[in-house]
């Protein structure tokens, strides 16, 4: 849809029909571009004669109309003159503007995020070398990821959101992996005075361990939204689990190497006020002191603030994105509400019915007796025989009433009649996203507390693990509602409400919120299981799982926080909504879950927490994260 518009001149005047004339140049030039249909009185040119419409077929895949868009807008944008614009709008102008705005967001976080994250590695480390290598390792993982998703291109339709999540997790996870195999090498080279070998050796037969464990569960929950029968979502997912893949060969193998070669320079260019070495850390020792004296306390603390804001999750409603993503001054937006002002709320978003030639009177009846449709188009006929009926809803493209339209039509047809069009694509896609909602994260359930039982060789606390992580994931979600569906905050981060959230997120931000959890989890209770293992001893499996993992976790959730917020301050609102729910994820569950109520679980098991029944021992693998 190509809108000319114009608040002081009508389409009768010259300057008005000569910018149609050259709009219709330009689209018939384009050799991605069927047929034109030029304006006309009573469907495309409105009452007052200030907004006329020109129509454009597609001739290629929807992929290809998009990159079509790219190049049509500008060229359209050109013919603005004597008070006469031009916006090009519709399903490939929309995803046209926002892929582009889209692209500048995420290159406008990289920019902010990497300076923030080096000053807190350094913070955390200590050490300017030390802080560097997850750096490193991050950069390589997201030079391989882009590398691959960009190959994969040449042959797949890959969504955009493929390489933004890439890159994104790529960042998150590098640096919590590097963090984890960092801290236990310089505890084990400077603190037990081991010999250089000795302390990569130690540090991959322990970290190593629970880092490869953590990224496998990464690995699973993502593997659950391939459920989905949907090649952007399954994109998606496989771009993560490429980063992931990269991030795990290097942490578990280049990394190794790297500190083998360092040896003690790793503390080059420290801080004065770092001790060399400190992988026990007294100050979570002590807190894990003061959980373990007063579990209730703080245990319904915790567990009272996670309800509470778990609670606003039951109301939460999902819809597809409406125009409300693209910024306010592009073209898309632009056409779209001229063309709301000028023909109705329905108007940008017709809907195609495609029927015999023998059911188009049938088709014509319903659609004008259904109370959601504002107007019906004459009918055209194709050379094969179909007819296609243009109908204009009453109500706003991502209004839910349009899907209820949608439906009735469907439901009052004939099942050889199709009912189309990108508004009723969007509306099957969510649709289906709801039905595969429930299995999605039950598989991700119980695969997930498949993958601890094995890691930790205690059914309860594989247990404890995903259920503490599911009501981390679910505080998340209703922090989310509040934000994004009731608009609380709105001011402040900069976006406008739709009043609902985006419906992939119960799916895919699930998986991912899932999977960052579930990597915490594997570093504290891997710790705390080493320290079972060494003496079967309750509260030093407690104590020292969380004297030796907590300030890992402290740091590695600061570093994601402010990447995953880093990525809120900029752009349209999917990648906003992405950044801040997971930031918010990320800061529930290390600090109210991992740091605080799983302790406390850990405490008030005791060594009930550890139970392994023989006929189980016998089944599962011996595995151990001691070194010796």
């Amino acid at each position: 849809m190509v809108v000319v518009h114009s608040s002081a001149k009508t389409v009768d005047d010259p300057a008005f029909q000569q910018t149609i004339t050259e709009a219709e140049s330009v689209l018939k030039a384009d050799q991605r571009i069927s047929d034109v249909v030029l304006p006309r009185p009573g469907t495309s040119i409105s009452a007052d004669r200030h907004t006329a419409i020109v129509q454009a077929g597609a001739n290629a895949d929807p992929n290809t109309m998009v990159r079509a868009a790219d190049d049509l807008k500008v060229e359209l944008r050109d013919l603005d003159s004597a008070g006469v614009e031009v916006s090009l709008t519709g399903a490939s102008g929309m995803w046209s503007d926002f892929n582009t705005a889209n692209r500048e967001a995420m290159m406008k976080s990289e920019l902010i995020s990497w300076p923030v994250t080096l000053l807190i590695l350094v913070l955390a480390f200590g050490s300017l070398v030390a802080a560097g290598l997850p750096l490193m390792l991050t950069i390589l993982g997201l030079v391989a990821s882009a590398g691959t998703l960009y190959l994969g291109t040449q042959v797949l339709d890959i969504s955009i959101w493929a390489m933004n999540f890439a890159l994104m997790f790529a960042l998150a996870l590098g640096i919590d992996y590097a963090l984890f195999i960092v801290y236990r090498y310089r505890g084990a080279l400077f603190g037990s005075e081991e010999s250089v070998e000795e302390a990569v050796a130690e540090t991959t037969d322990t970290a190593g361990k629970a880092v490869l464990f953590s990224g496998i569960t990464v690995l699973i929950s993502l593997t659950a939204v391939m459920l989905v029968p949907s090649p952007a979502f399954r994109s998606m997912a496989l771009g993560i689990m490429i980063s992931v893949v990269f991030i795990l060969a290097a942490t578990l193998t280049l990394l190794p190497a790297v500190l083998g070669k360092l040896g003690p320079r790793v503390d080059k260019l420290s801080l004065p006020w770092v001790h060399s070495g400190e992988h026990r850390s007294a100050r979570f020792a002590a807190w894990a002191e003061r959980l373990w004296r007063r579990p209730f306390a703080y245990g319904a603390i915790s567990l009272i603030a996670l309800l509470a804001l778990a609670f606003p999750v039951l109301g939460l409603d999902t819809g597809m994105p409406s125009i409300k993503v693209v910024p306010t001054g592009d073209s898309s937006r632009v056409g779209y509400e001229q063309v709301q002002e000028a023909f109705g709320d329905g108007a940008p978003g017709a809907l195609q019915i495609v029927s015999p030639g023998s059911e188009a009177a049938s088709v014509l009846t319903v659609a004008k007796a259904d109370p959601g449709i504002a107007r019906v188009m004459p009918p055209m006929t194709g050379a094969d025989g179909n007819v296609l009926i243009q109908v204009i809803p009453a109500s706003d493209p991502s209004d839910p009433a349009t899907g209820a339209t949608i439906d009735r039509l469907r439901s009052g047809l004939s099942p050889e009649v199709l009912v189309g069009g990108a508004v009723a694509e969007n509306h099957d896609l969510e649709t289906l996203l709801k039905d595969k909602t429930p299995l999605v994260i039950g598989v991700v359930l119980v695969l997930g507390f498949l993958l601890l039982l094995v890691a930790l060789q205690a059914p309860v606390l594989a247990a404890v693990g995903v259920l503490t992580s599911l009501l981390g994931t679910a505080a998340a979600f209703g922090v989310a509602r509040l934000i994004f569906q009731e608009g609380h905050g709105s001011g402040i981060l900069g976006f406008e409400s739709r009043g609902s959230s985006t419906p992939w997120g119960p799916v895919f931000f699930f998986a991912m919120i899932f999977a960052i959890s579930m990597d915490y989890t594997v570093f504290l209770l891997s710790s705390a299981k080493e320290h079972w293992d060494r003496n079967n001893d309750a509260k030093e499996a407690m104590v020292g799982g969380l004297a030796h993992s907590g300030r890992v976790i402290f740091a590695a959730a600061a570093v994601m926080v402010a990447v995953f917020f880093t990525f809120a301050l900029s752009g349209p609102l999917p990648p906003k909504e992405m950044g801040v729910i997971l930031g918010i994820a990320v800061l529930l569950d290390a600090f109210l879950v991992r740091l605080l109520l799983l302790p406390v679980l850990l405490r008030l098991l005791g060594v009930r927490a550890w139970w392994l029944p023989k006929w189980l021992r016998r089944i599962l693998p011996d595995v151990k994260f001691g070194h010796g």
